[in-house]
């Protein structure tokens, strides 16, 4: 096949790669009012700028079929990260490879040296992070004198990054007369001053519209408790059972535990992060391509470059920071017109941020609860008698094997045995602690007024050792979820503390307070602080902070510890005194009312 307006060794590339048609960013930067002119282009990623700008540059780099001989290079293109300038240079070797051109890649991690003695033997095009060829060009190894083309790919993250000095010491290097191809998978404001003082009158191309929020991925936003993330992360894993699946943390710290922990449960993983080397960047790639692994856990240095051919599943395991990262990170699926599914994990608290992030992407996600341990065991059994009805060829050896396992055991006790045996290859699904109806139109509790309770195990604040205690303020309430069930646990984990060193729980609309013994509160208050991010919350959006004044009303009146004393009195429920199932008054029962040891409900008022 030939494509119009392009170069026929391009164009036999194109075809010995398996291209039918271009993608539209591809077309834009192939059409004549694009030729010669500078160009600030933006585009989803997955969308195919690699080829667009390899094909763009195309008429000042090809002469007469071939690159001519170059003492110094003719194109710059400058990435962010290492592992989109690797990518890059890689899809340029097949597209310029019949055309005799000779690539460097410059980027951090690798042999300087090396690199510069490539640089030395001459060479048509440079791939490069900024870091790495400002140092380059510092030390005299990277002669720009001879340009004819420069481009800046993923400059909005480049200039998130901090890389404008590195940015603009290398474009003033360059020559004048040098073509400026920008391309952006946003056009923010340090964009528009990069291009109006680096471009002179650029072609503006978009295709943002044509491909915004990619069409062949489908998003999904799971709601979990916090302390259910992980046991989330499982279930989404074994339910989707992807050929490969990619993971995204914040910080490398994250990428670890969770890397750790998807190992020791048994799942082939491998690691991708700001504290690995290249060489260990590169064997994890490869084992994900061998599919010796079939997840890898990540942060966003992963989110750019990487293009795996069998990823169809991404698990944002933390909220990405904003829109475009969202979209970055998910772009790693869906591509080349394959199907992919994009999962973000959202924590209660964290359900309006996330839903104002998709809105402003204009990305329609399906709300859901996350997979339960029943729902993953259910999928498994319709893979496995999927794959066990599937029509199939059977070898003479495997035939004689059959034949003797019958004559040994009936063909039920075979069966059984061998779905046993398929369990047994597959790490086990998660029970998770709250997995309630989360329906997206499900009215907010907290509008019923403002309600008080204390936490579902018995105990509330008349525990021993409670006499003495200080109260606490936690940002949730009912419209955020909020249920002791996870709020215990993140507590502990929080502050440092068992859970029986928690008093009473006390959930309102949109806070919920809860004390501590004041023998531990220091200790619990810097633990908190220890663990909180610069916001003063966790990962999941929870704040903690002291309560000096306590709850500003008393517990409901249904749940709320009962004492003696008039109908109407705090803590009262009946006056005068009652016979011996009375609840205190002179001859009453008080033990049978007395809390119970922690971990076990306390007793319901009796029914009238």
């Amino acid at each position: 096949m030939t494509f119009d307006n392009l170069s026929p060794v391009l164009s036999d590339a194109l075809t010995a790669r398996g291209y039918e048609a271009l993608t539209p960013v591809q077309t834009h930067v192939a059409e004549d009012e694009a030729r010669g002119r500078d160009l600030l282009v933006s585009a989803q990623t997955g969308s195919g700028k690699t080829v667009a700008f390899g094909l763009a540059m195309a008429d000042e780099l090809i002469e007469d079929g071939r690159l001519p001989f170059a003492a110094s290079p003719l194109a710059l293109i400058i990435a962010p990260t290492r592992e989109l300038a690797l990518q890059v240079s890689r899809e340029l070797s097949w597209l310029y490879g019949k055309a005799g051109a000779r690539i460097a890649t410059c980027v951090g991690g690798m042999d300087a040296s090396k690199e510069r003695r490539n640089l030395s033997q001459g060479v048509h095009i440079v791939v490069g992070t900024p870091g790495r060829l400002r140092d380059h060009l510092e030390r005299g190894a990277l002669d720009l004198e001879a340009l004819r083309v420069a481009v800046l790919d993923e400059a909005d993250e480049m200039l998130d990054m901090g890389f404008r000095e590195d940015l603009e010491e290398i474009l003033d290097a360059t020559p004048e007369t040098r073509r400026t191809l920008l391309f952006s998978a946003t056009i923010p404001k340090p964009i528009v001053q990069l291009a109006k003082r680096y471009q002179k009158d650029a072609l503006r191309i978009s295709t943002v519209g044509e491909d915004r929020g990619h069409g062949d991925i489908a998003y999904q936003a799971v709601t979990v408790a916090p302390a259910d993330i992980e046991g989330a992360v499982i279930n989404l894993l074994r339910l989707h059972e992807a050929e490969t699946a990619m993971l995204f943390c914040a910080t490398r710290d994250n990428v670890r535990r969770l890397h750790a922990s998807l190992i020791e449960r048994g799942f082939a993983a491998v690691a991708l992060s700001g504290e690995h080397s290249q060489n260990e960047r590169n064997h994890a790639l490869q084992a994900l391509r061998d599919r010796r692994a079939r997840v890898c856990v990540a942060t966003d240095v992963a989110a750019r470059g990487i293009d795996l051919p069998t990823l169809s599943l991404v698990i944002h395991v933390e909220i990405p920071r904003d829109a475009e990262t969202l979209q970055h990170r998910s772009g790693r699926t869906g591509r080349a017109g394959k199907k992919g599914t994009a999962v973000i994990i959202v924590p209660y608290p964290r359900r309006r941020r996330v839903d104002g992030m998709l809105r402003g992407a204009r990305i329609n996600a399906e709300w859901m609860d996350a997979p339960t341990a029943a729902d993953v065991r259910q999928k498994d059994q319709e893979r496995l008698i999927e794959k066990l009805l599937a029509p199939v060829e059977h070898e003479p050896e495997d035939l004689e094997l059959a034949a003797r396992l019958m004559a040994e055991r009936s063909a039920e006790d075979i069966a059984a045995s061998l779905v046993r045996a398929h369990r047994a290859l597959m790490p086990p699904p998660e029970d998770l602690l709250d997995n309630g109806p989360r329906g997206r139109d499900r009215p907010e509790r907290g509008e019923r007024g403002e309600r008080f309770e204390r936490p579902e195990r018995g105990g509330g604040e008349r525990r021993d050792g409670f006499e003495d205690s200080v109260w606490f303020r936690l940002n949730i309430g009912r419209h955020q979820n909020a249920d002791p069930r996870w709020i215990l646990p993140l507590l502990c984990r929080r502050g440092h503390v068992s859970k029986n060193e928690i008093g009473a729980i006390r959930i309102g609309p949109k806070e919920t307070m809860f004390n501590i013994p004041r023998a531990i509160a220091d200790r619990f208050a810097e633990a908190v602080v220890r663990t909180a991010n610069q916001d003063g919350e966790d990962d999941s959006g929870v704040s903690i902070t002291p309560a000096p004044d306590g709850p500003t009303y008393p517990p409901r009146r249904d749940k709320g510890p009962r004492d003696a004393g008039p109908r109407g009195a705090p803590g009262g429920h009946r006056a005068g005194p009652r016979g011996p199932r009375g609840l205190g008054g002179p001859g009453g029962n008080t033990e049978r009312y007395k809390p119970k040891p922690y971990g076990q409900r306390s007793p319901r008022r009796p029914s009238k």
